[in-house]
């Protein structure tokens, strides 16, 4: 859908990512140049403004699409309860309190995260390697989808958790959560946002729902700059 602005031609995938690319600026330059405690307190407004953006660029949303968010929310923060309560998931840590309201001390836009993580890398995946995936399965006269389903939920995954380890140094600093013992992330962390994202990359891949929002691969990229720049500046 298009929209006049100024008398020129603008999708709803444009409008979202200006926004988008506005507010991380404009956190990336508080926390560096203002005050960082303040800038923090606003991540938990600033990630309900990025859901609230797929929500507005996604072209259809059904029942399959709602059921994928709650699917990733109750999973996100079931995990994180058995994180936090036991260590038998991710390891020893615990949450401050920036990110806002918590059920159990996990911070309810924490389930959300784990909804926009996941679907950012899954429709990432999805637009990434749809062409060439399907030019194998023509090649190969393969009318199983197995490898697509493969290539989007293993390289998915393993997006997510490059996505995890940019974003590790710089939560901490920023007091989202905290590690114990010598404060290090511990390897089992990666290994467990491995194994739940491929959990819920398989219930993306098999839910039918539109998954060519280009909005999501805008916002992968702009937050993997934006932690990438923190880590080096901070």
């Amino acid at each position: 859908m298009e929209n006049k602005v100024l008398g020129f031609s603008v999708t709803r995938i444009q409008i979202a990512t200006f926004i988008a690319i506005l507010f991380h600026v404009i956190g990336l330059i508080g926390i560096l140049f203002f005050d960082k405690s303040f800038f923090a307190q606003t991540t938990s407004l600033n990630l309900l403004l990025m859901f609230l953006l797929i929500l507005f660029t996604q072209n259809s949303i059904n029942k399959s699409f709602l059921f994928f968010i709650i699917s990733c929310f109750v999973t996100g923060i079931l995990v994180e309860i058995i994180g936090t309560k036991t260590g038998i998931l991710f390891g020893n840590y615990s949450y401050g309190t920036v990110l806002g309201p918590t059920f159990m001390n996990v911070p309810y836009i924490i389930g959300l995260n784990w909804f926009m993580i996941i679907y950012c890398a899954g429709i990432s995946m999805n637009i990434l390697l749809h062409k060439m995936v399907d030019q194998i399965n023509t090649i190969t006269n393969n009318k199983k989808p197995i490898i697509k389903l493969l290539s989007l939920v293993i390289d998915g995954a393993t997006l997510a958790v490059f996505f995890d380890w940019i974003m590790e140094p710089i939560a901490i600093k920023l007091g989202y959560w905290k590690w114990g013992g010598d404060g290090a992330v511990p390897f089992f962390n990666y290994v467990c946002w491995f194994l739940v994202s491929l959990f819920l990359l398989f219930i993306f891949h098999q839910l039918k729902f539109d998954k060519r929002n280009k909005f999501a691969l805008h916002l992968l990229m702009i937050q993997v700059m934006f932690f990438l720049l923190l880590r080096t500046l901070i």
